[in-house]
């Protein structure tokens, strides 16, 4: 494969500097041919102006027949000259289009070289019993219904391939480091917490390739918001989730349309607030709610946007007068939400993901019980103490399990 990609790249370069060559050498060739002219029009004009001033005459029209001879021969071989200059102009010119034609078309015909070579390859028994056919690139699955024979490389390892087959191996590089790249972040997201540690360093090291690259970017923000949960210091907490905050920016900017870059921008937000003052903890309630109504208006199938939203209505529910009456005064209108709204979230997120969460047990267990449904919120708790605890949000869920259970 990094044959191909030299050679490629060696062929590409060939063409470019002969299309150089002959662009040059077609703008040297229309100079000489304009200066040469140049002279030829000076000289008949020289000849014009004396032959009608009658005070200056030329070889050709003086009595001397060797000087007539000579200037006549002169005049003769510069027009020969300039009309194979320009005869010479004109073919280069011809080339120089030729080669404009052909470049496009240049990639198709190394594709099909390299598909015979490949095809060589594959017939030899050497190449069959090498022990890194079966090799395959690290995190890339094999597309559905694929051959093996379909996703082979040139070298014989296994390869990702794009759905269009008029894609060269030069583009799809970059697609498939980015994929594999994406996969292993989205593992060590859902790993344990000393795995999980490992996503923030492992996407900050291809920052300077890939950072305008919108999935890329919201998931290097999931990965701010995992490092500041675990952080042990309040400090390195607020330093990352400030951090998140400014890259979820960024990746809205890069595309707006993207929920997940809403969803975990709204999440910093979120996170960001516990170490605000009154004023711009205040703030970021209002922007994690808009950017979570905008992901779930994006992806309304996403459970864990309803969950956080869950979060919001309850807390908002919650809030003394006081609270209400302080941000009125700072935005002109108080956040609004009941217990109700809250339970229809968390719900929602259940409907969508059966057993989410312990943490969405958890809170309908609370909105259950604030909402006099005692019976309800029991059943909730069964639910939520029946579910495995795994994660360190699992530990906190169960802590408030074990604390709601003692009110109940």
């Amino acid at each position: 494969m990094l044959q191909f990609r030299s050679n490629h790249a060696a062929t590409v370069l060939r063409m470019a500097q002969a299309d150089n060559k002959v662009l040059a050498l077609g703008v040297l060739a229309g100079a000489a041919g304009i200066s040469l002219a140049a002279v030829w029009y000076q000289n008949r004009r020289a000849v014009a102006s004396s032959a009608g001033s009658g005070t200056y005459r030329p070889a050709l029209y003086s009595s001397s027949n060797a000087g007539s001879v000579s200037l006549q021969t002169g005049q003769a071989e510069v027009l020969d000259r300039l009309g194979a200059l320009i005869q010479c102009v004109s073919e280069l010119k011809e080339e120089v289009k030729a080669l404009k034609d052909a470049l496009p078309h240049l990639q198709d015909h190394v594709r099909d070289e390299l598909r015979v070579k490949s095809g060589a390859r594959k017939a030899s028994p050497l190449n069959r019993t090498t022990p890194t056919r079966r090799k395959r690139t690290s995190g890339v699955p094999r597309a559905e219904g694929q051959s093996s024979e379909e996703a082979e490389s040139e070298g014989g390892y296994m390869t990702a391939l794009t759905d269009s087959e008029d894609e060269d191996h030069k583009a799809e590089e970059p697609l498939d480091e980015l994929t594999a790249l994406l996969q292993r972040a989205d593992g060590l997201h859902k790993a344990n917490d000393n795995k999980k540690k490992e996503g923030l360093s492992t996407l900050l090291e291809k920052k300077e390739e890939f950072e305008q690259k919108c999935q890329y970017l919201w998931r290097l923000t999931r990965a701010y918001a995992d490092a500041h949960d675990l952080a042990g210091d309040s400090q390195e907490k607020k330093k990352f989730a400030e951090k998140g905050k400014q890259v979820g920016a960024q990746a809205i900017s890069v595309n707006p349309m993207c929920a997940e870059s809403h969803q975990w921008y709204a999440i910093v937000c979120g996170l960001l607030s516990e170490y605000e003052s009154v004023q711009n903890k205040i703030k970021n309630g209002y922007l994690f709610k808009d950017h979570l109504d905008k992901a779930i208006e994006l992806k309304p199938q996403d459970p864990l946007s309803y969950y956080l939203l869950g979060r919001w209505c309850y807390a908002v529910a919650q809030c003394t007068w006081i609270e209400r009456k302080i941000a009125a005064t700072l935005f002109g209108e108080p956040p609004s939400a009941t217990m109700q709204d809250a339970l229809q979230n968390f719900l929602k997120a259940e409907e969508l993901c059966p057993k989410y969460s312990k943490f969405n047990y958890v809170f309908l267990a609370k909105c259950y019980k604030d909402l006099g449904q005692k019976t309800q919120a029991k059943k909730m708790c069964d639910a939520a103490a029946a579910l495995k605890t795994v994660t360190q949000e699992d530990e906190e869920a169960q802590k408030e399990l074990d604390s709601l259970l003692l009110s109940l």
